[in-house]
């Protein structure tokens, strides 16, 4: 390997290592912060299986707030997502379509019992944390606070 050679693969470790430095703080603390539900109907001890609260105000509200504070790092400001994480406006898309009401009613269903268990659980494949747990952190009213926001940012197409 000839000088230049060696100069130009130091250049391109270094920019390597500044690009990956500068991406690691580029969503800053990601430590999961509490959400404060106050004002929600208490949903219990029982894990509802779909979103109880999705024309509530209050819980939009509450959603938008927890959203921005925990899951825009990742997904993007106004669930806009910038290639990191699922572009979660578009998370129930493929139930917009579906003609028969009972149909497209038990496709949204699935889809809040899939959103649920994400939140709750995390994702984690081949050992590597795509998602941390929120179970314990948030309470059922956070998350599903999260998921009436959520449904307000679906994706037209």
């Amino acid at each position: 390997m000839n000088i230049r050679s060696k100069r130009l693969a130091f250049a391109g470790a270094a920019a390597a290592a500044i690009i990956a430095a500068a991406g690691a703080y580029a969503h800053g603390d990601v430590t999961p912060q509490g959400v404060d539900t106050t004002g929600l109907a208490p949903l219990g001890d029982k894990w509802r299986d779909e979103n109880p609260y999705k024309s509530d105000q209050l819980a939009l509200k509450i959603g938008a707030s927890a959203y921005n504070q925990n899951c825009a790092r990742c997904h993007g400001l106004e669930a806009v997502s910038g290639g990191i994480a699922p572009d979660l406006r578009r998370l129930d898309q493929d139930c917009a379509d579906v003609k028969n009401a009972a149909k497209k009613a038990a496709c949204y269903k699935e889809v809040d019992a899939y959103y649920l268990s994400s939140v709750r659980l995390g994702k984690v494949r081949n050992g590597a944390v795509y998602m941390p747990p929120f179970e314990g952190t948030f309470n059922q009213e956070a998350m599903w606070a999260i998921k009436t926001y959520l449904e307000t940012r679906r994706a037209s197409n």
